[in-house]
Formats: structure tokens, C-alpha cells, sequence
């Protein structure tokens, strides 16, 4: 072991604006797209079982096709973005909102 103890901001207590939950299903999809992409570049196909020897998952379905577990996974990851960038002091606004 290299000694290496992760310490990530805790942003569990920063509320998320309920305009922001879109943001985060978007981003959830966008994650697995990204996810998805990367696995192909490197061989990966799809197949009914991961084996990483035969570079074969499951998981290489469009997002709504997902188990919800996966799906939950992907969440995780955009919903902590989003409140990493609000802890940070950040503002994320939708084009448009609030231009006269």
C-alpha cells in the first residue's frame, strides 16, 4: 500500500437547488457516454458478463438501458460534481435565466 489516504471535500451538506436535479440526470448519461466511449476505444464489446480478460460488459448499452444500480452509480459521480462546484463557491445558472 502507498500510504495514500483520499480526502475528498465533503459537500454532503450543500444543498442542491431542485433545478439541478435535470442537470444531474443529464450528466449521469453524459458519464456513461464518456464512460462507454472509453471502453470501446480500448476493446472492450458488449457481453452478457464483464470478464476483463475477454474485455466483455454488460454495460456497453445506452444509458436508459442500464440496471438502475448502474445508473445510481453514474448519478453519484454527477451529483457530487455539482455539489463540489457549489461547495467551491460556484454558481451554475442556465443560459437565459435571468437575462432581461
Amino acid at each position: 500500500m502507498s500510504g495514500y489516504h483520499p480526502k475528498p471535500l465533503d459537500a454532503g451538506d450543500t444543498p442542491l437547488p431542485g433545478d439541478l436535479l435535470e442537470l444531474t440526470e443529464k450528466l449521469a448519461e453524459n458519464v456513461h457516454e464518456n464512460w462507454a466511449k472509453g471502453r470501446l476505444a480500448d476493446g472492450w464489446v458488449y457481453g452478457p458478463v464483464r470478464d476483463d480478460t475477454k474485455k466483455t460488459t454488460p454495460c456497453l448499452v445506452p444509458y436508459a438501458d442500464l440496471p438502475e444500480e448502474e445508473r445510481e452509480y453514474d448519478r453519484r459521480t454527477a451529483l457530487e460534481t455539482i455539489r463540489q462546484i457549489l461547495k467551491l463557491g460556484y454558481t451554475i445558472q442556465r443560459k437565459g435565466d435571468g437575462e432581461p
